[in-house]
């Protein structure tokens, strides 16, 4: 199997100073060798910085086969670090006279670097950051493919970070402590890797890795890392979602196992709270009826399941016989019901038949004029002799 050919490229002076200002401590470079060393072979090893300014940092790093690049400041200018143009210039020039190089390691937490990122994710290479998370832009992590926050690699000493001169407390403290309340919440771990997964299986077919798991998780957050939710190895993070039937370790092939859905007891159990709450309420609303349930399992939410939205859950509940939906054309919603109590369609009224035009009255026979009685003759009297 090729290994990565990795290139190392370091703007120390902001790792260095980041890590001074926000860790309380000084830079050490073997854990970042130990990281590198993981992920391929480092072939070169680059450090910008003005190195009269770091004598000991410079040493340090010369026992590990760094190479040194000398970029002085200018005298009579404000202070800006001058590494960004040469260290660029560099890396790409690199990208193009060794094709072998695979990967690009960019260690720097300056957002000017991002467009270097773009271009080399441009030419086909993989790009990893590395930075010290206090100090880091937040448009430079997701450019990259993968992003190394230098306090969390295993060896890294972090000390008290220091105050600041106004005597207010810094915001590096306060920044890893919202990390680890969301570590320490494994729903959001849970919906996270059934979604991925569910959407791998939509477009990759049934079969899904976990080499193929990780690197799509990668994808969508580069700072994802097992090491966050308390996990020495992603395999040691899919044994414990193994164990809450989050999902199922299937044989695959050597160190790669096949990753998919459990049995469907835990999502059979959450459809039948669906319909216990339907048949309750006789027919319900698709708008409110999620906060139905919740009313009643605190912790629902469809997205462990690996659906996208509450639509699609009770879509799977209707196919599987769990509920029976319907449009509400009236108030453009659907209406939910339990199996086999859906209300009887109205009958519709007979038609009234239509009145008859009333039949014209026949005209009254015209009246006979009286016959004319003719005179009755008179007899001559008879004249007496």
């Amino acid at each position: 199997m090729d290994e990565d050919r990795i290139g190392l490229f370091l703007d120390f002076e902001n790792l260095a100073i980041g890590t001074r200002e926000q860790l309380g401590g000084q830079f050490d470079f073997k854990p970042i060798a130990d990281a590198l060393a993981e992920r391929g072979r480092v072939v070169v090893r680059r450090a910008y910085a003005d190195w009269s300014m770091f004598g000991d940092a410079g040493r340090d790093l010369t026992r590990h086969n760094v190479e040194l690049i000398e970029i002085p400041q200018r005298m009579g200018m404000v202070r800006k670090n001058a590494a960004d143009i040469k260290m660029a210039v560099d890396a790409i020039e690199l990208s193009f006279e060794r094709e072998y190089i695979t990967t690009f390691v960019i260690g720097t937490g300056d957002s000017d670097f991002t467009p270097l990122v773009n271009k080399l994710r441009e030419l086909n290479k993989r790009v990893i950051g590395l930075g010290v998370e206090a100090s880091t832009s937040t448009l430079l992590p997701p450019a990259c493919d993968e992003f190394l926050f230098y306090e969390r690699l295993p060896g890294v000493d972090i000390s008290a970070p220091r105050g600041r001169r106004d005597g207010k407390k810094s915001e590096t403290r306060r920044r890893p402590e919202k990390k680890t309340k969301a570590a320490a919440d494994p729903a959001s771990l849970d919906a996270l890797i059934t979604q991925t997964l569910a959407g791998l299986k939509r477009g990759a077919g049934d079969t899904v890795l976990a080499s193929s798991l990780k690197r799509t998780l990668l994808r969508k957050d580069p700072t994802f890392d097992e090491g966050s939710y308390g996990f020495r190895t992603f395999g040691e993070l899919l044994q414990s979602l193994m164990e809450r039937h989050v999902v199922q370790i299937k044989d695959g092939g050597p160190g790669d196992p096949e990753i998919d859905f459990p049995d469907q007891s835990r999502e059979n159990e959450a459809f039948e709270l669906l319909r216990t709450v339907v048949s309750d309420n006789g027919s319900h609303p698709l708008r409110g009826l999620k906060n139905e349930i919740r009313n009643r399992q605190a912790d629902f939410s469809e997205k462990v399941f690996g659906y996208a939205s509450f639509l699609q859950f009770c879509r799977a509940a209707e196919s599987k016989g769990f509920i029976e939906m319907e449009v509400d054309n009236e108030n453009e919603t659907y209406t939910v019901r339990a199996p086999g109590s859906a209300e009887p369609p109205a009958l519709e009224p007979e038609p009234e038949p239509e009145a008859q035009p009333a039949a014209e009255p026949e005209p009254a026979p015209a009246a006979k004029k009286p016959a004319k009685r003719k005179p009755a003759k008179r007899k001559p009297a008879k004249t007496k002799k």
